[in-house]
């Protein structure tokens, strides 16, 4: 594989338009749109997903089409921007499609597990074809950028950690579960699972890379970064939803954490890719002077 072989780029630009219309999808036919999507969940929880679906139909399918037009017109910025709803896929349509209790709540997600697991499978070959795609060097963000990240990374973490998940496990450990453990116990402990066991593991030890050592941080501040606000956004969205149909779970702290979280996520990854927009490749730049 060479610099000038196209077909990287036309395979990983196809694989995210793709992606784009199955994340429109995914949102259209569940409980936000036609409702012909019903996840095996209680009220509360298929509320929470019409705020994720909010995200996906408004800001991960536009980012998904955004990168791959951009990845088919070779720009610099295409692969690094493809990480963001790769990593945001993989974690929500993995939850998604494995998560609900079919003998207790109705549903019909069974039904539509190829489309989740389909779109998790595309998630995961994305994020390994971006960082395979041949790309000009990025440079580096300014020094005060990395270091802000890394501590957004590592509050984001501690809130994670001692804000939102520690207090329903020392609930339930407690014998005095929550209402919302209650409702949808194997969901419960699936979040945590992967919060806890996958996504604050990895933000600390970026956070700390790009406090300590960022040049060794690479594609993780852009993946990281994008990926915190998509995620955070939906959270947020999720949140917002459970106040506005008073949700038992609901909690005003939460609401206001993660909308704060979502802008200042969004902030970060506009000033992190911003210098890729109108930064000319070399490549490019030499085939023009040719």
């Amino acid at each position: 594989m060479t610099d000038n072989d196209p077909r990287p780029h036309r395979l990983l630009g196809m694989a995210l338009i793709v992606l784009g219309f199955g994340a429109a999808t995914v949102a259209l036919v569940g409980p936000l749109g036609a409702g012909w999507l019903e996840y095996h969940v209680s009220p509360g929880a298929a509320g929470q997903a019409r705020g994720g679906d909010v995200a996906g139909l408004m800001l991960v399918a536009p980012v998904a089409f955004a990168a791959g037009i951009l990845v088919l017109r070779h720009h610099r910025l295409g692969p690094v921007l493809a990480l963001s709803p790769a990593a945001y896929g993989m974690y929500m349509y993995f939850q998604l499609g494995v998560s609900g209790d079919s003998a207790r709540y109705p549903g019909n997600s069974e039904y539509f597990f190829p489309l989740l697991l389909g779109l998790f499978v595309l998630c995961g070959l994305i994020m390994l074809m971006a960082a395979r795609v041949p790309a000009p060097d990025l440079g580096s963000p300014s020094h005060r950028l990395d270091r802000t990240i890394g501590v957004y990374l590592l509050l984001v973490s501690a809130f994670l950690v001692f804000g939102l998940h520690l207090p329903g496990l020392l609930a339930v450990w407690r014998g005095q579960p929550t209402v919302e453990y209650l409702a949808d116990p194997g969901l419960f402990w699936l979040v945590k699972m992967m919060d806890l066991g996958v996504i604050v593991p990895i933000s600390i030890l970026v956070g700390i890379s790009l406090l300590r050592t960022p040049r060794r941080a690479g594609l993780l501040r852009y993946g990281m970064t994008g990926w915190a606000a998509l995620l955070a956004s939906s959270v947020a969205g999720m949140a917002v939803v459970m106040q506005t149909t008073g949700d038992p779970a609901a909690s005003g702290i939460i609401t206001v954490a993660f909308s704060v979280f979502a802008l200042l996520a969004i902030v970060l990854a506009v000033l992190v890719h911003r210098p890729l927009v109108t930064a000319q490749e070399p490549d490019r730049g030499r085939r023009m002077a040719e």
